[in-house]
């Protein structure tokens, strides 16, 4: 029997490679061969390491709108990588390639054009982001999260989808996610986290209203690689975490509210997990703005409340939160009120219809 193969790509933060893991459980049900090409040292590849699937690096460069000098250099390093690309591609013959975007998935998706190989990719994001924008014409079909994506999209490949979420976070175990956190469930818990890298500007605030917060809450802090205080390690009813991977659907299990950027992909898994939300997104002098598209729609849509990072601070964190918690009921009854909640479903269905038949 000839297994079908599939190549996964996608990378540089965790958002970029979260959706890939949702899908490959239900593609080895389905009997897939699967295989992931990352950056060498990515984010992608530390993911990845977990789940026994052959990772291939490869060079890949970043495409900027502001003046770097490696602006000069990283074209070539994307020409390096489609050669390896396409190397790797005529050695692995997949059926199919599915991208969650990043800069690495560019040089991917070129060689497997050149190949005519078919490939589907998935925009987070309520506009799609540069690497995507050079990706679209060569995809079979674009998946997205929102209503409102799909008029940036070409009108015969876009497919609204949502995002794919991994089913091991809706199961969770309360008693372990106590004991790590040292918590007894007295009182309501709070998550705040700051996307893969981290927040410093909510960092900073959640640790001046600290003492203010503890009176009420429990509080979860998920704060980026190298962004712990060590002067905080002991302190009751407040655990950190540079950056968690496993025990993420634990605490999820005790989580009543969640504080965060909006980023698309996780603020698709608050939804599917029906987790009231304060979302503080990226400012547009520190992005391309998709953050704030991401909040705008969610807040519309009555799932979150949404404050910008130039308005936060100690009290505006505190009323947002007691606000939030006091309504929470109400946030829930939207979320529950979501339709997108079969996106593995439909893009393996779209997998399945676009992959070449077996050699």
């Amino acid at each position: 029997m000839i297994m079908k193969k599939i190549v996964l790509t996608g990378g540089g933060t965790a958002g970029h490679v979260t959706p890939n893991i949702a899908l490959i459980p239900r593609l080895k049900e389905l009997g897939y061969e699967i295989y992931y090409i990352g950056s060498y040292e990515g984010i992608e590849k530390k993911l990845i390491s977990d789940f026994g699937i052959p990772y291939y690096g490869i060079s890949t460069g970043k495409f900027r709108r502001y003046f770097d000098p490696k602006n000069f250099s990283d074209p070539f390093r994307v020409l390096k990588g489609i050669g390896q690309a396409k190397k790797l591609l005529k050695e692995i013959r997949p059926n199919i390639i599915f991208s969650k975007g990043g800069f690495v998935s560019v040089p991917v998706l070129r060689a497997a054009a050149g190949l005519k190989i078919p490939c589907i990719i998935h925009e987070s994001d309520l506009t799609p982001g540069l690497a995507n924008k050079l990706c679209i014409p060569v995809a079979n079909k674009v998946c997205c999260n929102f209503p409102e994506t799909l008029k940036y999209l070409p009108e015969n490949k876009a497919v609204l989808t949502g995002s794919p979420i991994r089913e091991e976070l809706l199961k969770g175990n309360k008693e372990s996610a106590y004991k790590l956190c040292g918590f007894d469930g007295s009182k309501p818990v709070v998550m705040i986290m700051g996307g893969s890298q981290g927040a410093s500007a909510i960092n900073k605030v959640v640790r001046d209203a600290l003492p203010r917060l503890l009176e009420k809450f429990n509080i979860i802090h998920i704060c980026g690689q190298e962004k712990m205080d060590n002067l905080l390690l002991t302190t009751p009813g407040y655990k950190q975490f540079d950056y968690v991977r496993g025990e993420l659907k634990d605490l999820f299990a005790i989580t009543d509210l969640v504080v965060s950027r909006a980023g698309a992909n996780a603020i698709c898994e608050l939804l599917a997990l029906r987790l009231p939300n304060l979302l503080i997104p990226l400012p547009l002098a520190a992005s391309r703005g998709d953050q704030l598209l991401n909040a705008a729609s969610f807040e519309t849509q009555g799932y979150s409340i949404v404050m910008q990072e130039e308005n936060l601070d100690e009290d505006s964190l505190i009323d947002a939160l007691n606000d939030l918690y006091q309504n929470r009921d109400t946030y829930i009854k939207k979320m529950e009120s979501s339709s997108q909640y079969n996106a593995i479903n439909s893009i393996i269905k779209l997998i399945e219809e676009n992959a070449m038949p077996e050699a």
